[in-house]
This record gives structure tokens, C-alpha cells and sequence, in this order.
């Protein structure tokens, strides 16, 4: 069964701040430093670049360069209904202006935060998030420099506290300028529609209350009173969300995993199948792992790994025939091991591979570019 994702507050897109991965500068760069108020970010100088779109997501598309290059371009600086009108497609030819930035998290600037909140924020108050903004920015590049796990933590509890500072500012204004769907809005998006479940009229009753309710909480500020009236909401809805997501059969679970599966196993199988699907949706996700693993166990045999020729296949760069013949064993050991479920033997072992090839990966990162600028199908689209 899938669970209904908790609709609860509405004002989380206003507030989030990417904590993207960080990706460092290819060697050789042309840089230049520019300073806000109160950080330092390094980019590339502007510049243009023209390829064919390799694939498309929200905020932005990989290309790959006519000079050979994989860019990646961030969209944050176009509007949604810019994106809409230049109806990209994987394959077409497209050139890009824009500056080259260090991080992932560089595309995600003050200006672009500042264009979610609602225009009554005060100019003493964006002085105030800019600030703390920055200083978000800056324990994020710190978060890649720690060897270990317990400094980043630490880092990441500094930041978590920083957006809760944020909140409170940005917290009255946009409950302010909340305008709340109505039920009927609400009920279509959870898409019942789509498979002609009906809601009986008793739950209908109740729905429409509690949602009442709920809204008047979150115009409130009570985020917990809120999120209990959005918990009722959920109990009263649960049955029709069984029936919009019904839960896998182990016939489709098999069929899925297209393996050639002996008839006495699959008897075997089944039972165990069923009571992990029964602790999932008890949450009882300790039984849950251990069903799902003994499962795995029992399916492993029939699966049939990849071959290495097939693996570096996958791989757009092309690896010498030096680092083959290392990777090789290395990679038939770990796929041994995988199937025996020694998962811990096979870590090491995927670890051993990941350092041959991270230099390939350097190499032939993406070149990360926050447009300016698109031109496509002979048409311009200037950043807002």
C-alpha cells in the first residue's frame, strides 16, 4: 500500500534552501570572485556554450557540448511559464549564456529565494534573511570540507537552526497571503477521480469539517493542532487510499522480476512475501527488513548479474584497458558477493571500484552553468 503523502503545511516550498551536494570546479578555471554582503562565491567568468539537450528535470537540462563537454544548466533564474514556452526536447540543438558556478547550491541564490516570498516582506526583514541566507550558504561548502560524520552533523544542526530563524520571520507574511484551496480542490488532487472512487456522503460530511477546521488552524500559526486535524483527515480517507493504491500481489511482484523461478520456491516465497507486505503496513519496519532481506536471499540464485562489458557500457567515458583489467575481478567479486547477500564483503569491494573510477568521473563532470540566457529554436529567453 502507499501511504498518502501528509498535505500539511503549505509554506514549506517558500522556505526551502537546497543543501545540494557539492561539486568542485574543474582544474584550470578562469575565476572571479564576487562578494555580497556577507559571503564569497567563486564562478567562472560569463560564458556561451552550444550542444544538444541530453535530458530534461525541473530546474534545469543536461547538454552535451559541441566542443565535447557535459554541462549541466540551472533554470532557477526563468520563470515557470518561460520554461513552458521554450518546449524543450531531448536531442534539440540549444545555445546557453550564463556564468559557471562552483556548487550545485550556487544556482540557489538570495535573489531567487527572495522572488518565493510574498512582497510585503519589509526591507529590514530580507536585510535580516539575506543575512542569515549567506551564512546558510556558507556552513554548506564548510558541510564538504569535514572528514567526518559527527563535524557535518554539527554543521547541518547549525543550519537546521538557521532556517527555524528564517521561518519566524517569513512565517507571518505568509500566512498572510495564504489563500487555502477549497475542499473540493483538495479531494481532486488526491485522485480519486481517476479509478471512479466515490466518497460516501457520511465521510463527505466529516471531510469537509475537519478540513474547515484545518485551515482555520494553519491561518492560526498552530502547526501542531494543524497537522493532528490533518492526521483525521487521513484516517477517514485511508480506506479510499487502499483502493486508489492497492497493495502488490505476489503474482505482479513475480512477474516483475522477470526470473526463472522454480515452482517450490515460489510456494515457499509467497507466505513470506505476504507477511512482509503485512508488516509494511503495520510500520513494523524492523520485521519488515528482515522479510525483505530473507526474500532477496531467496530470489538471489535466479538473478542473473550484469556482465563488466555490460557495466562500463553505462559509462559515457571511455576507461584504459590498464583500469579494466583491475576492475574486472573486482567487479565479478562484488556481484558474487551481492548475490550470496554478503552485502558488507561487497561494500569493500564497491568501494575498490569507485576509486579507479573517480578520477574518470572528475574528469567528465558536468560543468555547471546558471543561465542568463537561452536560445532555442531561434527564439531568446532573457532571464527574469
Amino acid at each position: 500500500m502507499k501511504k498518502p503523502i501528509k498535505k500539511s503545511w503549505m509554506i514549506a516550498s517558500a522556505l526551502t534552501i537546497g543543501m545540494a551536494v557539492l561539486t568542485p570546479l574543474q582544474a584550470g578555471a578562469t575565476e572571479v570572485k564576487t562578494t555580497d554582503s556577507s559571503s564569497t562565491t567563486t564562478i567562472k567568468l560569463e560564458q556561451k556554450i552550444t550542444g544538444k539537450i541530453k535530458g530534461i528535470s525541473g530546474d534545469g537540462m543536461n547538454i552535451k557540448g559541441n566542443d565535447g563537454k557535459n554541462y549541466y544548466v540551472s533554470f532557477y533564474k526563468f520563470s515557470a511559464e518561460q520554461i513552458e514556452k521554450m518546449n524543450l526536447v531531448e536531442g534539440q540543438e540549444i545555445s546557453v549564456e550564463g556564468s559557471v558556478v562552483e556548487s550545485y547550491s550556487d544556482f540557489y541564490t538570495f535573489a531567487v529565494y527572495k522572488k518565493e516570498l510574498p512582497k510585503e516582506v519589509t526591507q529590514e526583514d530580507l536585510t535580516k534573511l539575506e543575512k542569515m541566507f549567506n551564512e546558510i550558504k556558507k556552513l554548506e561548502k564548510e558541510v564538504s570540507k569535514e572528514e567526518t560524520e559527527v563535524e557535518k552533523e554539527k554543521k547541518y544542526e547549525e543550519i537546521n537552526k538557521i532556517y527555524e530563524e528564517m521561518y519566524k520571520i517569513t512565517k507571518p507574511y505568509i500566512l498572510a497571503n495564504w489563500q487555502p484551496q477549497s475542499y473540493e480542490e483538495y479531494i481532486q488532487e488526491l485522485g480519486f477521480n481517476e479509478k471512479n472512487i466515490v466518497i460516501k456522503e457520511n465521510d463527505t460530511t466529516q471531510l469537509k469539517a475537519i478540513y474547515a477546521e484545518w485551515v482555520q488552524l494553519v491561518k492560526s500559526g498552530d502547526e501542531e493542532k494543524a497537522n493532528d486535524k490533518h492526521d483525521e483527515l487521513n484516517k477517514i480517507l485511508q480506506p479510499y487510499f487502499d483502493e486508489l493504491y492497492p497493495p502488490q500481489t505476489f503474482e505482479e511482484f513475480v512477474k516483475e522480476l522477470k526470473l526463472d523461478i522454480p515452482a517450490e520456491t515460489l510456494a515457499k516465497l509467497k507466505p513470506v512475501f505476504e507477511n512482509a507486505q503485512k508488516a509494511d503496513k503495520e510500520e513494523d519496519m524492523e520485521l519488515s527488513n528482515k522479510l525483505w532481506h530473507e526474500i532477496y536471499q531467496m530470489i538471489s540464485p535466479y538473478i542473473k548479474p550484469v556482465t563488466f562489458e555490460e557495466y562500463i557500457s553505462d559509462f559515457e567515458f571511455e576507461i584504459s584497458e590498464a583500469d579494466k583489467m583491475q576492475l574486472k575481478p573486482l567487479y565479478e567479486e562484488a556481484s558474487a558477493l551481492d548475490k550470496n547477500g554478503d552485502f558488507e564483503k561487497a561494500q569493500e569491494k564497491w568501494e575498490a571500484i569507485y576509486k579507479i573510477l573517480e578520477p574518470y568521473f572528475e574528469i567528465n563532470q558536468d560543468t555547471l552553468i546558471s543561465a542568463s540566457k537561452v536560445i532555442i529554436n531561434g527564439q531568446d529567453y532573457l532571464a527574469e
